[in-house]
Formats: C-alpha cells, structure tokens, sequence
C-alpha cells in the first residue's frame, strides 16, 4: 500500500473576465488523479465494494472507511448562522439517525424542533463533497487512523459572513465495536 501525505490546502478563487478559475481545485484535482493512478486497491472490508449502498472515504493516509449501517457518534456542530449547532449523541441504525441526543441548550432545541437535521457521518460527507463540487473556499477534512472524519471545516465563500460549518466528530463506536 502506498502512504500518500497531503496537507489541508486553502481554496482561492479568481475571477479572470468571464472565467472563474480555482488553482487549489485544479492543482488537488491533479493531486487526486495522480494519486488514484498510483495507488493499489485492496479487497479487504474497509474497501468500497460494487454496488454498495454506502460510500467508502479514503483519508490521505490512504486508509479506505466505509460507514457502517448501525454506529453511535458525538457530533459539536458550530460556526455560521445554521439551524444546527450544538453539541449531538447521536445514534445511526440501518444507515439512519434512530435518536440524536442533545448535550447542550442549542442541540436540544435543535433535537425538539428539528430532528431531522442532525446527520449521519456519511450525510456530512455528502455535505463536504458539495461544498468540494460548488468550489468553495474552505472544504477540508482531517481523519482519523481508521480513516472516518474526524473534523470537516467548510466556508463557502470567504467573503461572506455567517457561511461557514465545523463539523467535529468525536467517540465514534461501530454498533458491536
């Protein structure tokens, strides 16, 4: 297996004319292919298999984390004018949140009025993922060992107040584990 390092890079965003160019994109986007090229897939369980319903995530030290279907996590939502922000318990069964516990007056009140929107680790993938596509300024992950996230740091656009999302993720426990 190939260790790859790669450091957290700060995505700026130029506007040429018409032409909005992203070095940083550009330049990881590069990283990632020659990287992809250069790196041997394994079949053990923490490699994505075809057709599986749930995403696998590689973290640059190229340990491959599937999310399991059942896990328990601890999520401190915080930054930007959002909905959710606080601190979470947060229960996932068969893929879903089953029960989200809030730890602190915000994430109760988000638990009370807004169930829906606490987040399994896979969804705040999804959101990281986006923010990557819709070339936003900040879109960072560190990871642990085991390759799951353990911080997502999100700023659309640097210039505007109130957009950013941090994400840290702690006591992550595979259902059984």
């Amino acid at each position: 297996m190939t260790a790859v390092r790669m450091t957290a890079v700060r995505m700026t965003t130029f506007h040429s004319g018409r032409r909005l160019v992203s070095v940083a994109g550009l330049v990881g986007g590069l990283l990632w292919a020659t990287v992809a090229c250069g790196t041997e897939s394994s079949s053990g369980s923490g490699s994505a298999q075809v057709g599986s319903a749930e995403p696998a995530t590689s973290s640059p030290s190229g340990t491959t984390w599937q999310e399991p279907d059942s896990y328990v996590y601890t999520l401190k939502s915080s930054e930007g004018e959002r909905s959710l922000i606080g601190t979470f318990r947060v229960t996932v069964r068969d893929g879903k949140v089953a029960e989200a516990v809030g730890l602190d007056a915000n994430s109760r009140r988000v638990v009370r009025q807004l169930p829906g929107e606490v987040p399994t680790i896979g969804e705040l993938l999804d959101e990281l993922e986006q923010a990557r596509r819709d070339d936003a300024d900040t879109a960072e992950a560190e990871y642990a060992p085991d390759g799951h996230p353990e911080r997502i740091s999100l700023d659309w656009d640097e210039n505007t107040v109130d957009d950013e999302a941090l994400y840290v993720i702690s006591a992550y426990a595979p259902a059984g584990g």
